[in-house]
């Protein structure tokens, strides 16, 4: 009988596949596949574990710039509110300094009047003493005295 090189090769790889079943080799090589497969099962876990924070943190950011744009909005409007509330306030008090101004000047304009009115009535009291003098140092000659005091006071008036 004559064996060739590819009998011995198959006798050779049959007892090295015995030899492997029988020291145990395949429950090993399935103990490696499992912790591979665990590993990578952990692995996926902390992924998608990370993956649900990162959603979760973003979220959380979304919500905190929702509210800081909310808090902005909210701050703006109370600049503007107060602004507004600044500005009547000083329309407020610029009427009132303007009326009060106003005030003043009718108030001189009218102790004015009053002092230029004392001033006529004063000099007109004046050139009537005059007059009367006058006509007292003159003497009452039989003139009329009403006549001549009334042209008198014509005179000085124009």
């Amino acid at each position: 009988m004559h064996f060739d090189a590819e009998f011995y090769v198959a006798v050779g790889f049959t007892i090295f596949v015995l030899v492997l079943l029988w020291v145990g080799a395949h429950s090993k090589f399935a103990a490696l596949i499992d912790a591979r497969i665990n590993r990578i099962k952990s692995e996926l876990a902390e992924a998608e574990r990370l993956r649900s924070e990162a959603e979760t943190l973003l979220a959380s950011f979304e919500k905190k710039r929702a509210d800081a744009e909310a808090e902005a909005k909210a701050i703006v409007a109370q600049a503007k509110e107060e602004a507004e509330l600044i500005a009547a306030e000083g329309r407020r008090r610029l009427d009132e300094f303007m009326a009060r101004s106003v005030k003043q000047v009718e108030q001189k304009i009218a102790q004015a009047e009053a002092q230029a009115a004392a001033e006529v009535r004063a000099a007109a009291a004046d050139a009537a003493v005059r007059i009367a003098e006058g006509v007292l140092r003159k003497g009452v000659a039989g003139k009329d005295f009403v006549a001549a005091g009334i042209n008198e006071v014509k005179s000085l008036a124009h």
